[in-house]
């Protein structure tokens, strides 16, 4: 019997095949969305996917203030941070937040997706996320996919 044929390939920095991918959001779910991206940016939609390796892609996120939410989540999501100081807690709900900064809508969500951890951080670095349409990638030729079609 030949062995060789049945060893697991496990993928590392040096083997990893990063691609360029643009995702729109316009009238996508921020939920549904932001899980896809993150499967994206992981890599776990590779057959070489490693668990503990950034195996996965370049995504650039485009029309991020058309972003949608269901029911009344617009008036009842509340996004928290805190300031560091004695009570420095702050609240700011979803419709504001899209007004004052749709690009951390869809970050936060995409973030909170990923692992908490220095890997996580490392692929959150591979997430360019954009208001309208145009994005300054052009050199990097990304290519544009459906996030429904993938699996």
């Amino acid at each position: 019997m030949d062995t060789i044929s049945y060893k697991t390939i496990s993928a590392n920095k040096a083997t990893v095949k990063k691609e360029w991918i643009i995702v729109d959001a316009k009238d996508e779910i921020l939920g549904r969305f932001a899980s896809r991206v993150a499967m994206i940016l992981r890599g776990k939609h590779k057959s070489s996917f490693t668990p503990h390796v950034d195996c996965g892609d370049n995504v650039i996120v485009i029309n991020a203030e058309k972003v949608q939410l269901t029911g009344n989540k617009w008036d009842e999501k509340e996004y928290v941070h805190h300031t560091g100081y004695p009570g420095g807690q702050r609240i700011i709900i979803a419709k504001d937040l899209l007004k004052k900064n749709p690009i951390g809508i869809v970050e936060n969500s995409v973030r909170g997706m990923l692992p908490k951890n220095r890997l996580g951080r490392d692929l959150f670095r591979n997430l360019f996320v954009y208001e309208g349409s145009e994005h300054p990638h052009a050199a990097q030729q990304p290519k544009e996919i459906n996030l429904n079609t993938i699996k």
